[in-house]
């Protein structure tokens, strides 16, 4: 192997590359900028003022102890930001993207709830104005109003003053219809919650406090699980796996289209009556593209750290494996466009569109548990995927080593197949 051609044609593939000083700065200022772009929109934060809300509207036509106790409830919730509006006023704002959502509660919606909790006869309809752009934010309304709502029927069904007046309308309603043993069964429940009322009410008027009513039998704690207990979650740590897989893989479209603008500028003839063969060419050129890649991922996670308080929570040689593996695919990657593009123009323009898809169906913009299941499913088969998972398993998420072979092996085995195509593919004759 002629060792001296291969360390002259990196070094000169290095010195092209600095020569360019605007594209080095660019490549690694760029994704410095959106990941902390993406970082900061993404912050997970709830005693932060800046976290986001979902805007919705509530519109209270009932003005009942049950619809104020509900809209009370929701507008606490840190997940929403609620504001009182009329009907058509709320519908409005809905329209036009202003409220992602509107609960409309009807007049009478507090006597007919506490009453249908028995019976489930007549039940009113509360109307929910919806957004259909935000459909995840949708649903997550209706879950926090079926909450909230259930809670504070349920407390005045047993507790209040208008579920007394229900318990005593139902109980006679019942005493009226012949007898069976669904009657039996209902009007003993219906008993028993109205000496429950009766209880309550008595407990109260002669100072004893309030006994313990009837309420949703648990509370949910929120854990939000990162690398070790107490070490919050730093949303900068996957935004910046994302942005390093998507720049590092413009570097790679870089290198690719190198290769044809040499032939086009007629150098080719000159590398070709150079004592060097097709294969040390080749190598040359991998070495080189991932020498780069290295240093950009280097760069990006030292300022990452730096400034932005990454950190590589797991394994740092489980960290090194999958960046380097990803560093081989991205120069195997750049020397398969080069081999199956015809000019640099159009080659450009698919490397561009394809990496574009690789990187928003492989979660390097956004959390790929976003995405519908059909496209989770997708986005497994795509080596973006698994280098930006494998970056986010040895920084924040805290996993060992062993838990990097899986994506750097899929990486590896990715670079192979486009090393694969680019031999086949490759024009050394031309």
């Amino acid at each position: 192997m002629n060792t001296t051609a291969i360390r002259a044609l990196v070094r000169n593939d290095i010195r092209l590359y600095r020569s360019d000083r605007r594209a080095v700065i660019v490549g690694i200022l760029i994704p410095i900028l959106i990941a902390a772009f993406f970082g900061y929109l993404f912050r997970q934060n709830e005693s932060s003022e800046e976290s986001g809300k979902v805007p919705i509207a509530v519109v209270d036509e009932d003005g009942s102890a049950v619809t104020r106790a509900i809209i009370t409830q929701i507008s606490g919730d840190s997940l929403l930001q609620v504001t009182p509006l009329a009907r058509e006023d709320a519908r409005e704002q809905v329209r036009k993207g202003t409220q992602q959502a509107a609960a409309a509660f009807p007049k009478g919606f507090g006597e007919q709830s506490v009453g249908a909790l028995f019976t489930g006869r007549d039940r009113p309809k509360v109307e929910l104005f919806v957004d259909p752009s935000q459909a995840m934010s949708s649903r997550l309304v209706q879950g926090l109003l079926a909450q909230y709502s259930m809670q504070e029927i349920s407390k005045e069904a047993f507790n209040g003053a208008m579920g007394k007046q229900n318990l005593d309308r139902l109980i006679d309603d019942l005493d009226a219809q012949p007898a069976s043993e669904q009657r039996r069964d209902l009007m003993e429940v219906l008993q028993a919650a109205r000496r429950l009322n009766d209880l309550q009410a008595s407990s109260a008027d002669s100072g004893a406090g309030a006994r313990p009513a009837l309420s949703i039998p648990y509370e949910v704690s929120a854990t939000s699980v990162t690398a070790s207990s107490g070490t919050p979650y730093n949303s900068f740590a996957h935004s910046f796996a994302g942005m390093s897989v998507q720049f590092i893989l413009f570097a790679g479209i870089d290198a690719g289209i190198m290769l044809l603008l040499l032939r086009q500028r007629g150098l080719w003839q000159r590398i070709r009556a150079a004592p060097i063969t097709r294969g040390e060419f080749v190598l040359s050129r991998m070495i080189s593209t991932a020498m780069i890649s290295a240093f950009q991922v280097a760069v990006i996670y030292l300022v990452a750290i730096a400034v932005f308080g990454v950190r590589i929570q797991g394994s740092v040689p489980g960290f090194i494996f999958v960046a380097g593996a990803f560093c081989l695919l991205n120069a195997a990657f750049g020397l398969m466009l080069a081999t199956l593009g015809r000019s640099a123009p159009a080659t450009r323009g698919i490397a561009m569109m394809v990496m574009l898809l690789l990187v928003m169906v492989g979660g390097a913009w956004v959390p790929t548990f976003v995405f519908p299941q059909w496209m989770q499913s997708v986005a497994r088969a795509t080596p973006t995927y698994w280098a930006v998972n494998g970056l986010d398993a040895m920084s924040w998420r805290g996993l060992p080593f062993a838990d990097s072979l899986l994506p750097a092996a899929v990486l590896c085995v990715s670079a192979l197949l486009c090393v694969a195509v680019a031999i086949w593919r490759f024009r050394w004759e031309e």
